[in-house]
């Protein structure tokens, strides 16, 4: 990883904190909510925030770092809980395949603000913040459907 996509994540980590704080006592905002999901080794509960984006007709959650625990550990797990404010429910995470991806990071740069296809450059996933470069990354980019239990 760059010092840059380093610096970039050291940050992220200390918003994903307050973030954390805020959706506990039942503050929620934008797409974020509260991904809990047992630890592949430890088995302890793990909460993350994430965003699950509203794309294709379905939900999502795409992957922003490299090597991200939480893909990880959703990858071992059968079932995750989603949390937003005080609301959570039981889903399962369907990993979606490398050729369906495309379409799906494609949408979410052409539909979102800049930041969100810089950033996938920044953190090294992609070599460029067009809808085309993100989707020919799809091969290092994790995206899960989330879907009822």
């Amino acid at each position: 990883m760059t010092q840059k996509a380093e610096n970039y994540r050291r940050i992220v980590n200390g918003v994903n904190k307050l973030i954390v704080g805020l959706q506990r006592v039942g503050i929620a905002f934008g797409p974020m909510q509260l991904l809990t999901v047992a630890g592949r080794r430890s088995g302890q509960p793990r909460t993350f925030p994430i965003a699950v984006l509203a794309l294709a007709g379905g939900r999502y959650i795409i992957q922003a770092y490299p090597k991200a625990a939480w893909v990880a550990n959703v990858r071992a797990a059968d079932t995750v809980t989603l949390a937003r404010g005080r609301r959570s429910s039981t889903v399962r995470l369907v990993e979606v395949p490398v050729d369906e991806r495309r379409p799906l990071l494609r949408e979410v740069v052409e539909t979102s603000p800049a930041s969100v296809g810089n950033r996938f450059v920044t953190t090294g996933l992609a070599e460029a913040p067009t809808p085309d470069a993100v989707a020919a990354a799809a091969p290092r980019i994790a995206v899960f459907r989330v879907d009822p239990v």
